[in-house]
């Protein structure tokens, strides 16, 4: 008779789901690039399979914005996040983020217009912002009715970089959890409260001296929707 052997080194779970999310994660980019050559391929007139193809799109990219923000928390361990801070030209930063989303702005018709001075650079993470500027841009686009408006400027020695659409604007409760403290942060609401947590963490972990990155929400704006707004050190 043979005796069963119990495992007993213990086994870091979560490890390996980071081990998993990176590996789907990079499955998922490989999905997401062919879906963009799937749309290419498609004649204009067919709007019905275009249409279909765009909202697949969209919602891998969200899926994928989300693998990434568990993947950067897992790094952080929920405390820090490290950064790789290089200059930046801010134009091309947005013009990559809403180039990345060309698929679904032409599903939905939204017109995405972008106020940033070709010349503006700033030190930051690319990686990082780009992440962080996508995820709104996304939510931006998926509540917007026919506008988006991205701007940049520097203010009293920070980087703003604003997202503002048309929409009916962001829920009272967002608006309130915008404002906790990370440390008393909750991350029990879904991917709401993943997305406006991870933002939040990105900001913060860019500092300058006495100050740091934060993030501001509220409604009305130049477009009467929802609007975002990041500080840069």
């Amino acid at each position: 008779m043979s005796e069963k052997k119990q495992l007993t080194s213990p086994i870091d779970f979560s490890s390996v789901l980071a081990a998993a999310v990176h590996d789907m994660k990079n499955s998922l980019f490989l999905l997401i690039q062919s879906i963009e050559n799937l749309s290419n391929d498609l004649a204009p007139e067919n709007s019905k399979a275009r249409e279909q193809v765009a909202s697949v799109h969209y919602e891998a990219s969200r899926l994928n914005t989300n693998l990434v923000q568990i993947l950067s928390l897992y790094r952080a361990e929920l405390e820090s996040l490290p950064i790789t801070v290089d200059e930046c030209f801010v134009s091309d930063l947005i013009d990559d983020v809403v180039g990345s989303n060309n698929i679904y702005i032409e599903q939905k018709e939204i017109v995405v217009k972008a106020n940033v001075d070709l010349n503006l650079s700033w030190y930051l993470d690319r990686e990082l912002i780009y992440l962080l500027i996508n995820d709104v841009l996304v939510n931006a686009l998926r509540y917007g009715t026919s506008q988006i408006c991205i701007s940049a400027q520097v203010e009293d020695d920070c980087l703003h970089i604003c997202v503002e659409d048309d929409g009916i604007g962001y829920p009272t409760s967002m608006l309130e959890k915008s404002h906790e403290d990370l440390a008393d942060f909750q991350l029990s609401q879904g991917r709401t409260g993943l997305g406006l947590f991870f933002t939040r963490l990105i900001a913060s972990a860019h500092s300058q001296g006495k100050q740091q990155g934060e993030i501001s929400l509220s409604n009305g704006g130049s477009l009467g929707g929802s609007v975002f707004r990041v500080k840069i050190p």
